[in-house]
């Protein structure tokens, strides 16, 4: 099976390089930047006692030879548009995409372009950063793939997915309820953010003031009402294990958001927060909480295209 990954970040970088080493046939679709820096020093994956390098193949928009079987979509928010121009060329009659992008924007913007049968649904588990010399930096054991057909139904197309992502060294789920495990996904990020936005620390430095564990509790019943509202409530259970994680005495957690933002660099806005208001918008849920967040986040990114 021919697997494009496009971009090779934190994310694609990660899962794509697993499935090299474990021998399938993978190619990264990059822009120049980011293939100087690859064919200069290899996909180096680093931390947690892990020195691996290796030497991928890449391609560019321009050089693209034709359709692939299966394409691993992991750009963030603002590289979204163009890479869906850029993979274009990559998509025939057979071929299946799976976005692992947070939130559900990118699910309408790649059936727009590609059609209801290509897309599949897709949730990556995975804690990586890209480090100063440009390698993928892992911060925890965690590495899952989950992905599906979003109407619950599994051929035999699907299911060569699943055989050609597994047993590559990470963790693979083939999910016949994905899109019900991706607003959950986006309900615990989305309430993680809020937390660490609002309340400008990690988790355990909210918890620790008057008033922080409340707003924790607020912002994740927010989330959590507009996936009912939609039609993907998020179980009992599941909101359970949030709350524990969002309310933790202690805890140094953060988002992957929120350390954007006191870096200075830009954040997904749009992807996380403002398309979760404007669905809640549109399905009557209140969530003033999140809405403070995305207009809060809109003029960070304002700024940051200034500079």
């Amino acid at each position: 099976m021919r697997i494009l990954v496009v971009g090779a970040g934190a994310t694609g970088g990660y899962f794509g390089g697993r499935l090299a080493q474990a021998g399938r046939d993978v190619t990264f679709l990059v822009r120049e930047g980011r293939a100087r820096t690859l064919r200069e020093r290899g996909l180096r994956i680093v931390g947690l006692g892990e020195q691996t390098v290796l030497e991928p193949r890449l391609v560019t928009a321009d050089t693209i030879d034709g359709p692939y079987d299966l394409i691993l979509v992991t750009v963030k928010e603002s590289g979204l548009t163009g890479a869906v121009a850029d993979l274009a060329p990559a998509v025939g009659p057979d071929t299946l995409i799976v976005p692992v992008l947070n939130g559900m924007r990118q699910i309408d913007v790649l059936v727009e372009r590609f059609g209801e049968q290509a897309v599949l649904g897709g949730i990556a588990y995975v804690m990586t950063t890209i480090d100063a010399d440009g390698d993928i930096l892992r911060l925890a054991g965690m590495h899952r793939l989950a992905y599906g057909r979003r109407d619950g139904s599994v051929d035999d197309q699907v299911r060569a997915v699943h055989a050609a992502l597994s047993d590559a060294g990470f963790d693979t789920a083939l999910s016949e309820r994905i899109l019900g495990a991706m607003w959950s996904k986006w309900t615990f990020i989305a309430a993680l953010g809020a937390v660490c936005v609002l309340g400008g620390g990690t988790v355990g430095e909210v918890g620790a003031v008057p008033g922080g564990t409340a707003l924790a509790e607020a912002v994740l019943a927010e989330a959590a009402s507009v996936a009912a509202a939609a039609g993907h409530p998020v179980s009992e259970q599941e909101i359970g294990v949030y709350r524990g994680m969002l309310t933790a005495q202690g805890s140094d957690d953060t988002s992957s958001l929120f350390r954007d933002l006191s870096a200075g660099l830009p954040v997904e806005a749009e992807q996380i927060f403002g398309d979760l208001v404007a669905r809640a918008e549109a399905l009557d849920v209140a969530v003033p909480s999140l809405a403070a967040v995305a207009v809060r986040l809109r003029v960070h990114n304002a700024r940051v295209a200034k500079e």
